[in-house]
């Protein structure tokens, strides 16, 4: 029997008119037909919501009301997915290509005779860094190994968060006492919850993000700093931590 995995795309927003429509032209433009749309609007007042309107054959679902923050309103767009894989696509990023989806959802060659309790639990790709217009920079500093594990991110985070696409029924809300690296205490979580179920982190190898770089991370970088040395203590320990740490400033 033909199985179609369904990925939940999730676009965090707020007064984010001047970047949000070619992240929803990204969308519309994906060959892959299995994709819900959901879009968290943190009650825009830009024209974000007209916007929005035009795209209406591409959203599944759209809920604008006031929130206590990024990872609040991821954690409303985790309420809201029904698909096996959720991937957050914030407004400003896009897909690589128009086939990114349709080939990241064709994760195993035999995937019709695959369970649905064995698919991965995670997919993870490449990710490019592009600029304000969208022209490509460079793909992201830290690249995704071959192989990963939950102690993979004593390197840091990775994987970047856009590009790391986890199985819903291994994920969990964000923990909001993080205001800047939730994402990164996070993906440690889905991928510890993966191992213990004996669940795969599957490698694609392509590109899967265009991200923008002018994120809540990028503009807070010596808090989000503290936060990660906080999550990285809370899995790994202060000592792989600290050492991990001075190999960076010895870099």
């Amino acid at each position: 029997m033909s199985q179609n995995p369904i990925l939940s795309v999730i676009t965090v927003t707020y007064n984010a008119i001047d970047t949000l429509e070619r992240t929803l032209q990204s969308v519309k433009s994906q060959t892959a037909a299995s994709i819900e749309y959901i879009i968290i609007d943190g009650g825009s007042t830009d024209g974000s919501l007209d916007l929005i309107k035009q795209y209406q054959e591409v959203v599944t679902t759209l809920l604008s009301e006031p929130d206590n923050g990024l990872y609040d309103a991821m954690n409303k767009g985790i309420d809201l997915a029904t698909g096996d894989y959720l991937c957050f696509l914030n407004a400003g990023d896009i897909f690589h290509s128009a086939s990114s989806v349709k080939q990241l959802m064709s994760f195993d060659a035999h995937l019709d005779d695959l369970p649905r309790s064995e698919w991965p639990g995670v997919l993870y790709a490449d990710t490019a860094i592009v600029d304000s217009e969208g022209h490509f920079l460079h793909l992201r500093e830290k690249r995704p190994p071959k192989t990963l594990t939950w102690r993979s991110f004593t390197d840091g985070m990775v994987v970047c968060h856009q590009s790391f696409i986890a199985r819903r029924d291994l994920v969990m809300h964000y923990d909001m006492q993080y205001r800047f690296s939730a994402d990164f205490d996070w993906c440690i979580k889905v991928m510890k919850l993966a191992a213990s179920k004996r669940l795969s982190l599957r490698w694609m190898d392509l590109i899967l993000i265009d991200y923008l770089n002018e994120g809540l991370t990028t503009k807070n970088h010596k808090a989000s700093l503290k936060e990660r040395f906080s999550i990285m203590r809370k899995y790994y320990g202060l000592w792989a931590t600290l050492y991990n740490h001075i190999l960076f400033l010895l870099k």
